[in-house]
């Protein structure tokens, strides 16, 4: 792992794989760091012919913090989205997009096969709307246009996400209190074993906590609203997984974001969350390879 400088910003990140393969960008969702993507998931995807990328958003990991913008208000934030409100944020998801061309930038990659999850979706799904000349692909992954009437997250979930540790600052307390969270949001067809997600869950915790940086990230989403109106854009090859069992996300909002996308492939799986869990990584590797090198192929 390496730092690099992205869009006036310092992030964290991992090439792995030949540099002369195709590239596969992978972007995480809110609050998650690079590592959420499992190693034996990208194995699969440089055993399949890629070089793939991965990194930490701004305000997650090891990538720089953003303190000074201040703590959101996130609760208000969410108020006025369900209202259809204009949300105030220091940045917003398209910022995001900048941080992620800045990734491809800094390591001299002209063009990507871009996948992201969850928030990490969104991003790339305005990242081949603004820079469709380095997309090779689109792959939206447990994502949403943003649209309330496509299903966004129930207010309830929300407030889970922005729940905070008893003790934020007992590394074990942490650790309980977002494995609680899985629990709730994970695949319920493919649990996740308690040994091997609190040995992420841990690694992650010990690696970078920072929960104001998770409330901006939350709070740009927010403002970044409803993409349906450019999503008509995208013009590259475009792969929408979504599992049925996603407590998080609906998977009408994986529908949603496949309708909106000219001749986007949608692939709904059942039994599955909003998570990684081990017995997908080959399922999922699989079709976002597949996808890849259908597009390469044109």
């Amino acid at each position: 792992m390496a730092k690099i400088q992205s869009n006036g910003l310092t992030l964290e990140y991992e090439s792995l794989g030949d540099e002369n393969a195709p590239v596969i960008l992978l972007i995480m969702g809110l609050g998650m760091q690079m590592i959420a993507w499992p190693d034996p998931f990208c194995e699969l995807l440089v055993a399949r012919g890629h070089r793939v990328i991965r990194f930490d958003n701004r305000e997650v990991g090891l990538s720089q913090k953003l303190d000074h913008l201040g703590k959101p208000q996130v609760g208000r934030a969410i108020l006025r989205a369900l209202m259809g409100l204009r949300v105030p944020a220091p940045y917003t998801l398209e910022d995001m997009v900048r941080d992620t061309a800045g990734v491809l930038d800094a390591l001299e990659i002209e063009k990507a096969h871009v996948v992201g999850a969850s928030m990490g979706g969104m991003i790339a799904q305005l990242f081949a709307c603004h820079y469709p000349e380095r997309t090779l692909s689109l792959t939206s992954l447990m994502s949403t246009t943003g649209s309330r009437k496509a299903g966004r997250p129930s207010t309830r979930m929300l407030r889970l996400l922005m729940r905070q540790p008893a003790d934020p600052k007992d590394l074990n307390c942490v650790v309980e209190h977002f494995e609680s969270l899985f629990r709730v949001i994970g695949s319920p067809a493919y649990p996740t074993p308690q040994e091997d997600l609190r040995a992420l869950l841990r690694t992650t915790v010990e690696r970078g906590y920072h929960p104001e940086g998770v409330l901006r990230q939350m709070n740009a989403s927010l403002a970044s609203g409803d993409l349906s109106p450019v999503l008509g854009m995208v013009r590259c090859p475009a792969l929408v997984i979504h599992g049925k069992s996603d407590p998080l996300i609906p998977y009408t909002a994986g529908i949603d974001t496949a309708v909106r996308i000219r001749d986007a492939k949608l692939v709904l799986l059942d039994g599955y969350g909003h998570d990684f869990p081990p017995q997908l990584n080959e399922r999922l590797a699989n079709l976002i390879a597949g996808h890849a090198a259908a597009a390469e192929d044109g």
